[in-house]
């Protein structure tokens, strides 16, 4: 479901960014195909043409086999070290005829510059119609116009499993007693007051190593850790402004510390399999688990509010 909703997003991306290209690929062709064999008139088009060709980094001209007739033609001049040089077997020529004579490619990372980039190409045709070139046009995606809203991630479960080594051997390990267990019900306490009155918005615990990584909406670029001390000092409160619950937080205030007692529940349930990390995002309303068989859920708090221990350990695929 994620995957298929983030394609979605990428191909309506994809969707705006060729009605951009495909109307001026289309006028420059049908004027690059009446000066295909003189060179000089070519790139002295395409030069013409650059200033006007939106977003674009390359522009150059090849014959019908994919040789380069061309300079690439760049905002800072011409270009000549791919003069001559044959395209025909990058990403973005596969498939070009026989289906359309525009093709927006896939994002590829670029030879030179390693980045991000896209390609147009557009079949040339002279006026008898009979395929006698390509007109190509490079572009660095962080040049493009960004036409789609951000990308929101889905609110469902989903569950990936992790290490096939640490799957194989979960039977022979087991939960050692950390600081942070022997004081698990300080450690909720303050946590749930960090979120419900001092602006932390993500938090998680990470049981084995007793310590958590919080992120405080005042400065949400950057996130802080807490070591066991910290997490059972009642004072560690003070160090954090007051702030209201955040509107846009969608877990009510009054269930925080229900997750976090499920956490203690999942994390004291089973000696073999264990919750070893749990977060819980209010603004999202997601939380993360990881377990002792490196398995990792991430799963709307509502529906984890309604499982008991039993569902998490009916197998070892928790």
């Amino acid at each position: 479901m994620n995957q298929n909703n983030l394609q979605d997003s990428i191909r309506r991306q994809r969707e705006v960014l060729a009605g951009l290209l495909n109307d001026e690929m289309y006028k420059l062709a049908k004027r690059c195909a009446k000066l295909i064999h003189n060179r000089q008139a070519l790139e002295a088009l395409l030069v013409e043409i650059l200033p006007t060709f939106s977003y674009c980094k390359h522009l150059y001209v090849m014959d019908a086999l994919g040789q380069q007739l061309t300079d690439n033609i760049t905002a800072k001049g011409h270009d000549a070290a791919h003069f001559d040089r044959n395209r025909m077997d990058r990403p973005y020529m596969q498939d070009i005829l026989g289906s359309t004579d525009f093709k927006l490619s896939d994002a590829y990372i670029s030879k030179n510059k390693k980045r991000p980039s896209l390609t147009a190409i557009q079949v040339i045709r002279n006026e008898q119609g009979q395929h006698i070139g390509f007109l190509g046009a490079d572009f660095d995606m962080r040049e493009l116009p960004y036409t789609e809203r951000l990308y929101n991630e889905p609110a469902t479960w989903q569950q990936h499993k992790g290490d096939p080594a640490i799957r194989s051997g979960l039977f022979q390990q087991y939960r050692v007693e950390s600081l942070m267990d022997d004081r698990l019900d300080e450690v909720i306490s303050i946590m749930t007051e960090l979120m419900t009155t001092h602006g932390i918005y993500h938090g998680k615990l990470h049981f084995s190593s007793n310590r958590a990584t919080i992120w405080q909406v005042d400065d949400p670029f950057v996130y802080r850790l807490l070591n066991i001390h910290e997490l059972t000092d009642p004072a560690t409160c003070l160090a954090y402004p007051r702030r209201p619950y955040h509107p846009r937080a969608i877990v009510p205030a009054e269930q925080i510390q229900q997750v976090f007692q499920i956490f203690k529940a999942l994390r004291f349930a089973d000696e073999n399999v264990y919750l070893r990390a749990g977060s819980l995002n209010v603004i999202n309303g997601m939380v993360g688990l990881n377990f002792s068989c490196d398995g990792s859920h991430y799963i709307p708090y509502d529906e984890f509010l309604q499982k008991d221990t039993g569902f998490w350990f009916g197998s070892a695929d928790a």
